[in-house]
């Protein structure tokens, strides 16, 4: 058994890489989902075929109604996922998939698990580079956060937890992390990263999924997982 730590899982190809990541450094991770009234809920049954598929202990999947406050089209039915736009136009400016607060919400909850388990380390698969330009995937969030944890609990305040927030794939490309999951041994195959997937595959065309693609082909493979248009 290795040292305990939570590992944010969503089912798609940053989060699985980050669980073969803690997974090979040792760690034994307990593995956290979230329902929050995504529209892409078949991401689901992706985080668990791939908790199950990674040997994970534990894995828990939580109800956080998000779509109770709208403000994303990742939540919101009336607004359209962005689709067919160019590397370029996703680099710039906050899309509308964008859900308020997101990421401060899994880690606050990421962070009351690791304090029952008695875990200090929680890992994320937020990146810098090859992302949509969300505010929750900085550096600087990140280290915010880490200092935020370290007053928030009892373990902390009482010298029992010293929390630290692992982002490895925070400096990586895509092409970065789809080389490094490979080399780990990840079965991208159960993975969905799609705004719009549904039970016959992902679309293709949106954010999610042209960042995707465009680090398989950087990479020099091809992308497993089953596209409905492609």
């Amino acid at each position: 058994m290795g040292k305990p730590a939570v590992v944010l899982l969503s089912g798609g190809l940053d989060s699985t890489t980050v669980l073969a990541i803690a997974k090979d450094q040792g760690f034994e991770p307990s593995a956290l989902s979230f329902d929050y009234g995504q529209r892409h809920e078949v991401e689901l049954a992706s985080a668990r075929a791939v908790a199950a598929a990674m040997g994970v202990r534990r894995h828990e999947v939580l109800h956080v109604g998000l779509d109770a406050f709208g403000g994303s089209s990742l939540t919101d039915e009336a607004m359209d996922v962005p689709v067919g736009r160019s590397q370029r136009d996703i680099g710039e400016g906050i899309p509308s998939t964008y859900v308020p607060a997101r990421n401060t919400v899994f880690l606050a909850c990421a962070l009351a698990f690791a304090e029952v388990l008695g875990a200090e380390d929680i890992f994320i698969g937020v990146n810098a580079l090859d992302y949509s330009g969300y505010p929750d995937c900085r550096p600087e969030f990140v280290e915010a956060f880490e200092r935020l944890a370290n007053l928030a609990t009892a373990a902390a305040v009482e010298g029992r937890q010293r929390v630290k927030v692992h982002a490895p794939l925070m400096r990586m490309t895509k092409a970065d992390i789809v080389r490094e999951g490979t080399r780990l041994g990840v079965d991208y195959s159960a993975t969905v990263s799609c705004y719009r997937a549904d039970e016959l595959g992902s679309c293709g065309e949106c954010d999610a999924c042209s960042l995707r693609l465009k680090g398989f082909a950087e990479a020099g493979l091809t992308d497993p997982t089953p596209y409905r248009s492609l």
